[in-house]
């Protein structure tokens, strides 16, 4: 074989290599470009799949709500309304994780009596023990839901009903915290274990108060006119982050007060706020407009993360959002569904745990989830 037949054959081989070569990046570009594709379609390449991995649906049918981790972060105590299971309003319950997660008919023990309707659930601190509101002392049967108005206002029924009760997870109530007239809800206690938060309407007003965890040295936080709820402490204990409305013009207080004397609250306008243990340094985080709700602190108790439609064009469309303590570095975080809210992290930081629409197959059900947090 001649040099130049030598160097030609190289050459074709070396051709050849690189036409296998480029084949094969053709292929691998087109694959990468169909996966950025199919992530910018079906939300992906996105903050939900940055910060949620492993996402597990742990409750399959119903309203499942409020799910909150118990301090040893295998348990979750939540509120059900489920007709299936023979539940009109809504009831609270105790889900075994790890129960939830295997076996999607798991049915939870229930906690509460069974009577009347309940919020708000939350472990203390022993593990045995789940505190909760609930009006069965006023009534067995569910008590009526507003009526639909014809200017098609949202609203929020506060039940002059509602105390706040311990129970152990057989469903013996072992304590009443609050006696007082009027609502007493919303109930959550802090990290450490030693105190926990509240919303009462004992002033006039729907306020954030403190107690000691034996329901002791009952303190006011908040005092503005508006309702203040929904609190949770800060990873510290130290803090508190809230919801809260703030009527201002003459109309916006007539009609809070209006609506107030007649057991009622408009959600449709609230932002967050944070305030230390006492009261003080109190801010307002969000100016966002709209419905900003059911804050939590991130682990490191550096931003916020909200439920929120701001942005939506319909209403309803409600997504997880995380914020600075300072109102700065706003980041959607869920973005599937029309509803996502009531986000709350393991006492480890290591799971998030929130309700949501997704994945109900064309109901209304709204079901719970869990995922690992990547901060």
């Amino acid at each position: 074989m001649l040099f130049r037949d030598i160097i030609m054959t190289i050459e074709h081989r070396r051709f050849l290599l690189f036409a296998v070569i480029f084949k094969g990046m053709k292929k691998i570009l087109l694959l990468a470009l169909c996966a950025l594709s199919f992530g910018l379609i079906f939300g992906q390449d996105s903050s939900e799949s940055r910060h949620l991995k492993n996402i597990k649906q742990l409750s399959f049918g119903g309203d499942n709500a409020e799910a909150y981790f118990s301090f040893d972060d295998k348990n979750l105590s939540c509120q059900v309304t489920n007709p299936v299971w023979g539940l009109q309003c809504d009831q609270i319950f105790n889900f075994d994780i790890a129960k939830a997660a295997k076996d999607t008919t798991y049915r939870p023990p229930m906690v509460s009596t069974g009577k009347g309707r309940t919020t708000c659930s939350f472990f203390l601190p022993d593990g045995k023990h789940i505190l909760y509101a609930s009006t069965h002392l006023g009534a067995d049967t569910c008590p009526p839901k507003p009526a639909p108005r014809a200017d098609h206002k949202y609203l929020w029924p506060v039940y002059a009903d509602f105390d706040i009760f311990v129970a152990d997870l057989s469903g013996k109530i072992t304590k009443q915290l609050t006696n007082t007239k009027g609502y007493d809800a919303e109930a959550t206690i802090s990290p450490d274990g030693k105190k926990i938060v509240f919303t009462s309407i004992r002033s006039g007003d729907l306020e954030v108060y403190t107690m000691n965890i034996d329901g002791t040295d009952v303190k006011q936080i908040t005092n503005e006119l508006g309702y203040d709820g929904g609190a949770f402490f800060s990873p510290d204990s130290k803090k508190l982050v809230f919801r809260a409305s703030r009527p201002k013009t003459p109309e916006d207080v007539k009609e809070y007060k209006d609506f107030l004397a007649q057991g009622l609250v408009a959600p449709t306008n609230m932002e967050i706020y944070t305030c230390n243990v006492d009261g003080s340094d109190m801010k307002q985080v969000t100016h966002l407009g709209k419905a900003n709700w059911a804050p939590y602190f991130t682990p490191n108790g550096k931003k916020i993360i909200f439920s929120s439609n701001h942005a939506s064009k319909k209403g309803y469309d409600f997504h997880l959002y995380t914020v600075n303590l300072d109102g700065t570095g706003l980041e959607k975080i869920t973005t599937e569904s029309y509803f996502n809210a009531f986000a709350m992290f393991s006492h480890d930081g290591k799971k998030m745990i929130w309700s949501s629409n997704r994945d109900n197959h064309g109901t209304h059900d709204t079901n719970l989830f869990i995922a690992d947090w990547k901060e």
